[in-house]
């Protein structure tokens, strides 16, 4: 499977560890892909910011090098705030790209839940499941 990565803007900086290694250990959301097939990343980019420039544009180089999935980074779950455009990126990239689109890719750590655990933030933290793990792994993730 070949996947490009996108990650918000205001971590801009952010040289993908969480990201590589739990897409390297199959975990968070890259639980999804079998662990005895390939896993490979065809483009690490952020959304330029808000609103999002990047969105119209990335997806399209991603696909040209390869890209059959694009996943939109953990950053934008657990971000302070969480992405306010998260659902439209999804959405737009699917129609316009007709590639899957998976929120999430490293699991959540443990300090950012219990941070989101009493802000309004939580039900986007539950919507993302796959990026919860138990409280080992999310704990490893720190």
């Amino acid at each position: 499977m070949r996947i490009g990565i996108i990650i918000c803007d205001r971590y801009r900086t952010c040289g993908g560890g969480k990201c590589l290694r739990s897409m390297r250990e199959r975990a968070g959301a890259f639980h999804r892909y079998p662990a005895d097939e390939p896993l490979e990343l065809m483009g690490y980019s952020t959304c330029d910011g808000c609103p999002g420039g990047n969105i119209e544009y990335v997806p399209e180089e991603m696909i040209k090098n390869g890209a059959q999935a694009i996943h939109l980074a953990t950053g934008m779950v657990v971000g302070y705030p969480p992405c306010p455009h998260l659902s439209y990126f999804k959405t737009f990239i699917e129609e316009r790209y007709g590639v899957p689109v998976v929120v999430g890719t490293h699991p959540i750590p443990e300090k950012y839940r219990r941070v989101h655990q009493g802000l309004d933030s939580l039900p986007v933290l539950e919507a993302a499941s796959s990026l919860m793990a138990t409280a080992e792994i999310r704990r490893a993730y720190d």
